[in-house]
């Protein structure tokens, strides 16, 4: 082993904390942050392997997101995920992440039809996938089931904005928000959700500005998934992020591999014996660099760095005046 990096260095390349030196979020946390402007960063995970990485890599929270469906088993949309797949993805991340906040999406099916079978498959996420909370999609239209699944002890977050389950019913994959109804009903459903008891909401595909009023209005932690840079936090698909799925990308998805190959190739370099370092620590190769592309993300979430406007939706000024003339816009105080 080349004596230019110390052994720590090599058990622990990113540099993050290891987790004995963290502490695990819970709601109280996550409100806190929002209190003090501190952005959450979390992506989603699927299995062992990748929720292990997003551990060492330090982020506040994971989602076993039902996008698991199209980048880990390959449907073509999220649509014919199952409970059974969900909670076989649920538990190989917990086994990865033993000391992460993890949430279960609920997957299209296991919650609309009634108050009784949201809690049932909410349970399940709970008792036998061990994780901390569950997420389904929706507003209005699923209070029922939020308020069930609260009533019953268990965290429920919410989803609006673009809602993948539901899609077709505005047109396919669309940017939401834009337009002064778009968003007065996308605000007026976060409401809904906070009453029925959600302790956060997840916003995808809006433009920053209506978003970052859904956030600034509301109690609870409002966070976005291309939903620009005025919310409490941001999460990121990790197949994206390390540009393992070929079929798409999203607008606002950064691929965060080209940011740290230099800072892998340069660790690397400093290893003397590659093999050796490879075969004790298991940190020569793509787990390493993984990892890496994470703390990379984390760090600019941190920062306030990402997402840049590259990785945003914009808006235009015409739209964005008649936005700020709803009844349902706040201006700053």
């Amino acid at each position: 082993m080349n004596d230019k990096i110390e052994p720590e260095a090599i058990t622990n390349p990113t540099g993050i904390a290891s987790l004995s030196q963290r502490s695990k979020v819970d709601v109280l946390t996550l409100s806190k942050m929002k209190r003090k402007d501190e952005p959450v960063a979390w992506v989603t995970a699927y299995d062992s392997t990748f929720a292990s990485v997003a551990s060492a890599a330090g982020v506040d929270m994971i989602l076993v997101g039902d996008s698991g469906g199209m980048v880990q088993l390959g449907y073509q949309t999220t649509n014919p995920v199952t409970m059974d797949e969900m909670i076989l993805m649920s538990q190989a991340a917990r086994r990865g992440a033993p000391d992460v906040f993890l949430i279960g999406d609920m997957p299209q099916g296991s919650y609309e039809t009634s108050g009784r079978d949201a809690v049932v498959n909410a349970l399940r996420f709970v008792k036998e996938a061990g994780c901390d909370a569950v997420k389904l999609e929706g507003g209005a239209r699923v209070c029922e089931a939020v308020k069930a699944i609260s009533d019953a002890g268990i965290l429920v977050m919410g989803h609006l904005g673009l809602t993948p389950q539901s899609a077709s019913s505005f047109g396919g994959y669309r940017v939401q928000g834009k337009t002064a109804d778009s968003f007065e009903l996308i605000i007026e459903d976060a409401f809904a959700l906070q009453e029925a008891g959600a302790f956060s909401i997840l916003l995808e595909a809006m433009p920053a500005e209506p978003a970052g009023q859904v956030a600034k209005q509301l109690d609870i932690p409002v966070y976005g998934i291309g939903a620009g840079n005025q919310v409490d936090g941001q999460l990121v698909i990790m197949h994206d992020l390390l540009g393992l799925f070929k079929e798409f990308r999203p607008w606002f998805a950064k691929c965060y591999i080209p940011e740290v190959i230099t800072q892998f190739s340069d660790y690397i370099a400093t290893l003397g014996d590659v093999k050796k370092v490879g075969r004790e620590f298991r940190t020569d190769g793509l787990s390493t660099l993984a990892e890496m592309s994470v703390a990379r993300y984390v760090e600019e979430v941190k920062n306030g760095q990402f997402p840049q406007k590259d990785y945003m939706y914009s808006v235009s000024a015409e739209n964005l005046a008649k936005l700020k003339k709803s009844k349902k816009w706040k201006s700053k105080s």
